[in-house]
């Protein structure tokens, strides 16, 4: 259990304040998460890591000469939001550039993606790449689709060497590219780990079992299986990772090994383990060099372990070998910057700014205020439902989809209503009231949320009420910008399972000169149906997708969730007798 917190709400925040404070000579904190402490040479590629916290020391405890620039921070098992990633790049940018490096998850590859193209349009170079070493959650002809856990670590490691190296953006993409084409991974866990102000964990293993493939957001294993020994343990980890070896790695036999505890796992324990894997890899031929282990990338306190096979040719053991200097890392010694220590670091590139927003007048100052009423309709059902939202998510997920939400929204309906005070258009209220939840809840969902209201008010117009046109282009944009963004279609146990029968059947309704409110109950109906239906689906998108036997009979908490914001405003303005916008 995590029991030293203040706020369980401000945990993250709390953390990382006091791992600034704890290594000075390392780190300083900025919005969004922390950067070295020392500036670095100009042109240098800022290599920045990233993902939810929980994970320590992925990914601040990696942060100093010779391994990451900069670490961009979420809330426990939440991605960050792009506006967090693009303040660390802001940060820790030199003029090299910047490379985002993290696990594949879907929250992450948005937030990721959106803060690299708002780099990009003002004129810094920013890449992202995602790792996928995770054997269990995807075959090998899918490798593209796996997960991202502890092999991350050896990744992270040889790209932010060649960084340091001296390399341009383009190698060091390449770099970590061609290192994790060469890495596989394969965990088990004997416990589930608990969220902070929690008082059970996200699942458990019965006594005498455990679960195979597990993943590091508190998800639980694939499959189960008998605890046996340590010895049979290190060889079902180093069998089911050779038999996933790389193609073109025939003739090579020296491996970057990494045997990472997940929280509560003792290094007794892991030594232990490592007596058993390290004698199994010798009689396979494979060598390793510097191997790890310890905790490195964790699960809060999660019970069990990982075991991470890279395999090296000489450029990747050079790298590997590479000195660094980080809070919980440490390899021979790093050469100091060739900066004066005392030097400021360049300027960020200043942010790009909304064009100037109208202020509203006549009857689109009512419709702002509906848009202010419908959010703090969704605030209050958010509430009251977060702990139902979040047993849903826990079934194949982390279980934080109702918390999350809520702070999407609460952040949402700040921003809402500060902008109608200004009285400014519901084109502006609903983009500050997007950015805001973006920003505060980070992962999938707020992404998501964040481009959809954007798009809601984009398509309303400035100076009157809209028209039955509009409100049917407001819909469909929503969807056309949820889908653009994520990638999901109707049948992927997504809430766009629940938003695209909602868009359509409000712009036909709306289209056939039905009254405005009823085309929108009508529509409200038609999404909590198919919220309802994702119970019968298998997921194909997201951190539910490799555990999809464990989702089927559960409905998908996004399509949940939304089906639950539209029908409160569907109450709301049934209670008002006013339309919907």
């Amino acid at each position: 259990m995590t029991r030293l917190f203040n706020d369980p709400a401000r945990f993250t925040d709390d953390m990382i304040t006091g791992f600034a404070a704890a290594h000075p000579e390392h780190v300083r904190a900025v919005p969004g998460g922390v950067v070295r402490a020392r500036p670095t040479r100009t042109g240098k590629v800022a290599v920045l890591t990233g993902g939810g916290s929980g994970h320590y020391p992925a990914f601040c405890g990696v942060v100093g000469p010779g391994f990451a620039d900069g670490s961009v921070i979420g809330d426990v098992f939440t991605s960050p939001s792009a506006a967090r990633a693009r303040s660390v790049a802001e940060a820790a940018e030199a003029g090299g550039g910047v490379l985002f490096l993290f696990g594949n998850y879907a929250g992450d590859v948005m937030n990721f993606g959106l803060a690299a193209r708002q780099l990009a349009d003002d004129g810094t170079p920013a890449r992202c790449f995602a790792v996928t070493d995770d054997i269990a959650s995807a075959p090998a002809d899918q490798r593209a689709r796996r997960r991202g856990i502890a092999g991350g670590f050896v990744v992270f490691k040889t790209a932010s060497a060649a960084a340091e190296e001296g390399a341009p953006l383009d190698e060091v993409v390449r770099v970590a590219e061609h290192t994790n084409a060469r890495t596989r991974t394969l965990g088990v866990a004997f416990d589930g780990c608990t969220l902070p102000g929690s008082d059970a964990p996200l699942f458990t293993v019965p006594e005498g079992r455990l679960g195979l493939g597990l993943g590091i957001h508190g998800e639980p294993g694939v499959s189960e299986d008998t605890l046996g020994t340590a010895e049979d343990l290190a060889r079902a980890l180093v069998t089911g990772l050779l038999a996933d070896r790389p193609a073109d790695t025939d003739g090579e036999g020296r491996v970057a090994v990494v045997l990472n505890g997940l929280g509560a796992t003792k290094y007794e324990e892991l030594y232990v383990l490592w007596g058993a894997v390290a004698r199994l890899l010798d009689e396979a031929g494979l060598t390793p060099v510097r191997p790890e282990v310890g905790e490195l990338v964790t699960s809060l306190d999660m019970a069990g372990c990982s075991l991470t096979l890279s395999w090296l040719d000489d450029e990747l053991e050079r790298l590997w070998r590479a000195p660094a200097d980080t809070p919980a890392f440490r390899r021979g010694t790093p050469r100091e910057p060739l900066v004066d220590a005392a030097a400021e670091r360049p300027a960020a590139a200043p942010r790009r700014t909304e064009r100037s927003a109208a202020t509203a007048s006549g009857a689109a100052v009512e419709v702002a205020e509906l848009a202010v009423d419908a959010l703090r309709a969704a605030r209050d059902v958010l509430h009251r439902d977060a702990e139902a939202l979040g047993r849903l998510d826990a079934v194949a997920g982390d279980g934080d989809h109702g918390r999350g939400m809520c702070k999407g929204v609460d952040a949402a309906l700040a921003a809402a209503e500060k902008a109608h005070a200004d009285r400014l258009a519901p084109a502006a209220v609903l983009a500050a009231a997007g950015d805001a939840w973006a920003a505060e809840a980070g992962g999938t969902s707020g992404a998501l949320w964040g481009v959809a209201l954007r798009a809601i008010g984009a398509a309303l117009p400035a100076d009157r009420a809209p028209g039955r046109e509009e409100l049917a282009s407001a819909a469909t944009a929503a969807l056309t910008a949820v889908t653009s963004l994520g990638g999901a279609e109707v049948g992927d146990k997504t809430l766009v399972d629940a938003l695209a029968p909602f868009a359509t059947a409000f712009a036909t309704r709306l289209r056939t000169e039905d009254p405005v409110a009823e085309a929108y109950a009508s529509a409200v109906a038609e999404a909590r149906a198919a919220a309802e239906d994702t119970a019968g689906l298998r997921p194909r998108l997201g951190r539910a997708r490799p555990l999809a036997d464990r989702s089927v009979g559960t409905p998908d908490p996004g399509a949940t969730s939304l089906a639950t914001v539209l029908t409160a405003v569907a109450t709301l303005h049934t209670t008002t007798g006013s339309d919907p916008v």
